[in-house]
């Protein structure tokens, strides 16, 4: 599961969203949380306090300009190793190794630049390179990428967004969509897992690829189910976007059952990010 859950769970104005972000998080009971924006979590027994509620245990990524972020781990999944990727991206990226019945699982939490395309695209070679010096078979890369999912038509829904927030992205032409940070990883051999859910549904459903619309719909799915911007609590700089991402090597994506955007209820109103999971088929070892 990979989830922005804004600010530490405080706004401005004083509004404390913890009850709602950890009841989402009981929720799912996910093995594995890629979490980002913890503000004040470096400081003080807060993320120990979050873990404990949520019953995982945290590592930390300190971060160099803006936000911390974490990956929390679940027992009785075994953590192998753990630390920083050591690069200066403007959030920060943290490595986590657990021991799987399929091999080691190495899984990179991040959160990339959120004002530039350009810089976004070099974090996205960073992590490409942390996966090709990992060499694990079984590789998830989960976090807030800040960027479009490529080859699709973002014209309508950026031009909803107020010109300050658009720039963002936008290459330096004014015109053409910045999708280069999720190509980078895209390129690189890692598989979109949301995309990916649709050829598992074919798999699990053969009527599909017969025509069978009702399934091809439930795997496939219309964009906008995919959508994890904005939540009913807001986000102004957004207008029904993608930017949460679960990018798995192929040796994981076949070993997917289901990736799905959690909404309704907490989720809604919880932080301005929807959560993602992806059920895969890997146990404790």
């Amino acid at each position: 599961m990979t989830w922005n859950i804004r600010t530490g769970g405080r706004d401005a104005d004083g509004a404390d969203r913890s009850e709602r972000i950890v009841r989402v998080v009981a929720a799912q009971r996910p093995d594995l949380l890629a979490v980002q924006e913890l503000r004040g979590f470096d400081r003080g027994d807060r993320l120990a306090e979050f873990a404990g509620r949520v019953g995982m245990r945290p590592h930390l990524a300190r971060s160099w300009f803006g936000q911390p972020v974490a990956v929390l781990v679940r027992a009785p999944l075994r953590v192998l190793a753990a630390g920083r990727v050591r690069r200066p991206f403007h959030h920060a990226a943290v490595r986590v190794r657990v021991a799987t019945s399929a091999g080691p699982l190495t899984v990179l939490g991040t959160h990339l630049n959120p004002y530039s395309g350009g810089l976004r695209r070099t974090e996205a070679d960073w992590l490409a390179a942390a996966v090709r010096r990992g060499r694990d078979r079984l590789t998830l890369v989960g976090g807030d990428l800040n960027t479009l999912e490529p080859a699709v038509d973002h014209t309508d829904r950026l031009a909803a967004v107020p010109m300050l927030y658009r720039r963002r992205h936008l290459r330096r032409d004014g015109r053409t969509v910045d999708t280069r940070a999720v190509a980078r990883l895209l390129d690189a051999g890692l598989v979109d897992l949301w995309t990916a859910r649709g050829e598992t549904a074919a798999r699990e459903h053969p009527a599909a690829r017969g025509g069978d619309s009702s399934v091809a719909s439930a795997g496939g799915g219309p964009p906008a189910e995919g959508l994890t911007v904005p939540t009913r609590h807001g986000g102004a700089e957004f207008a029904g976007m993608r930017l949460d991402y679960l990018l798995g090597t192929p040796d994981l994506a076949v070993r997917l059952r289901d990736c799905r955007v959690v909404r309704g209820g907490d989720a809604d109103h919880a932080s301005d990010h929807y959560p993602v999971v992806a059920d895969l088929d890997l146990d404790p070892a």
